[in-house]
């Protein structure tokens, strides 16, 4: 059986960003896949933790959902695909930095300014550090 590109990411590529992030939190950030709305599309993760005791810089806590692009999880499975994701899940820390004044989230201290955040259509272009 041919596995469509979004199921094949959803088999292949989330559960290594879950495990990514999970390593880089050391466990503070819960991760949930959720389905995309149509199924020729990849799966959500939504990122979640309860803020730090005390509070933190944003009055919410912790409440993203990341969402890829279609094209570009189409493209993880040409010719580099693999070798992109690799230096993709490397930068995933910058990328991770970069969000927080962009989007007003506060990784630290498990916060955010609003309730919930979408980074939707992500691609898996790397930041150079």
């Amino acid at each position: 059986m041919h596995l469509a590109p979004a199921q094949r990411f959803n088999a292949e590529f989330l559960p290594r960003i879950i495990a990514r992030i999970h390593a880089l939190s050391h466990g503070t950030l819960q991760t949930e896949v959720r389905p995309a709305d149509r199924p020729h599309l990849p799966a959500c993760l939504r990122v979640s933790a309860a803020a730090r005791t005390g509070g933190g810089r944003y009055a919410h806590p912790l409440d993203i959902t990341l969402s890829w692009d279609g094209y570009e999880v189409e493209r993880l499975f040409e010719a580099g695909g693999e070798s992109r994701f690799a230096a993709y899940l490397e930068a995933l820390p910058a990328k991770l930095d970069a969000w927080q004044d962009a989007r007003q989230l506060d990784l630290n201290t498990r916060t955010q300014a609003d309730p919930a955040v979408l980074i939707g259509g992500l691609d898996f272009e790397h930041l150079l550090r």
